[in-house]
C-alpha cells in the first residue's frame, strides 16, 4: 500500500494548488494558490497539509510514496480536447501544466489505492480520466446559475445522498451545500457510481468503485461547517 507508515502522529495529506499571476508587497508574480479553508478544514481534522502546485509528472510517483491521502482542489475549467471536445465559450482558458500534473497524480492515487477527496475542478478531473465527459456550461442545461451565483462566490443549495455510498454513510441521505461551478458531468466515466444529485438532477458527487477511498463532489466542503467529509478522508488516511 502507498502511503507513509506512522505508528503515531497526524497523516500529510497533499493538496493540489495552481499557479497564478500574484501582487504582495511591491512584487507581482506567478505563485503557487490554494485557497486557506483547504487549509483549515484538514487542520481541523487533525492532519497536515501539504500543497501540491504544479509540477513535473516525474514528482508524482514520489508524492504518491509519501503522502497519506490526497485532495484535488477545486479551479478553473479543464482542457475540452481532455474529453474530445472544443471549448465552449464560457469556459476558461486552459492551463497545460496543472492539467498534465493532477491528471497523472490521479491515475498514480488510484493504482496505489491512496485515499482521495476531489472537489469541484477534481471532481470533473477524475470523471475524465475515466473516460467521461462533462457539461462545459451549466446555465445551457438546466437554465440559471443556482451552481454559481456569480463568479467567485458561493452558492447554496440541497443535494440529495444514496445511502449506500460512502457519502450517504458519512453525511445522510441529504446535505446543504456550498457550490460554485459551471460545470458538471455529462456522460459518467468508466467505473465511477452517480451516488448525489441536484434537485435539477445535476451529478454532485461520484465514487470511484474499489477504491478504499475515492470520492468526488462537486460541492465544497471546505467551505462550509460540516467537516464530516474531510474528516472521513482524514480517518482513511490514518489508517
Amino acid at each position: 500500500m502507498a502511503g507513509a507508515t506512522y505508528t503515531a502522529g497526524p497523516p500529510l495529506i497533499g493538496i493540489t494548488a495552481s499557479l497564478e499571476p500574484a501582487r504582495w508587497g511591491d512584487w507581482v508574480r506567478e505563485a503557487a494558490l490554494l485557497p486557506v479553508p483547504y487549509q483549515r478544514a484538514l487542520e481541523r481534522a487533525r492532519a497536515v497539509p501539504v500543497m501540491l502546485p504544479p509540477s513535473v509528472r516525474a514528482t508524482v510517483p514520489i508524492l504518491v510514496e509519501r503522502l497519506d491521502g490526497l485532495i484535488f482542489s477545486g479551479g478553473g475549467d479543464l482542457d475540452a480536447s481532455l474529453y474530445g471536445e472544443e471549448p465552449h465559450e464560457e469556459t476558461t482558458s486552459p492551463q497545460p501544466q496543472r492539467d498534465r500534473f493532477e491528471l497523472a497524480l490521479l491515475r498514480a492515487a488510484i493504482d496505489a489505492d491512496l485515499p482521495f477527496l476531489a472537489i469541484g475542478r477534481g471532481m470533473q478531473a477524475l470523471n475524465v480520466i475515466r473516460e467521461g465527459s462533462l457539461v462545459q456550461h451549466l446555465p445551457d442545461i438546466v437554465g440559471g446559475h443556482a451552481h454559481q451565483p456569480s463568479p467567485g462566490r458561493f452558492g447554496r443549495h440541497s443535494v440529495q445522498i444514496s445511502v449506500a455510498s460512502v457519502v450517504g454513510k458519512t453525511l445522510g441521505d441529504h446535505a446543504e451545500v456550498a457550490s460554485g461551478h459551471h460545470q458538471a458531468v455529462k456522460r459518467l466515466g468508466k467505473g465511477l457510481s452517480t451516488v448525489a444529485w441536484a434537485d435539477d438532477q445535476v451529478i454532485e458527487a461520484i465514487e470511484l468503485q474499489g477504491h478504499r477511498f475515492g470520492i468526488g463532489v462537486q460541492w465544497h466542503p471546505e467551505e462550509a461547517d460540516d467537516p464530516r467529509l474531510v474528516e472521513a478522508l482524514v480517518a482513511e488516511a490514518r489508517g
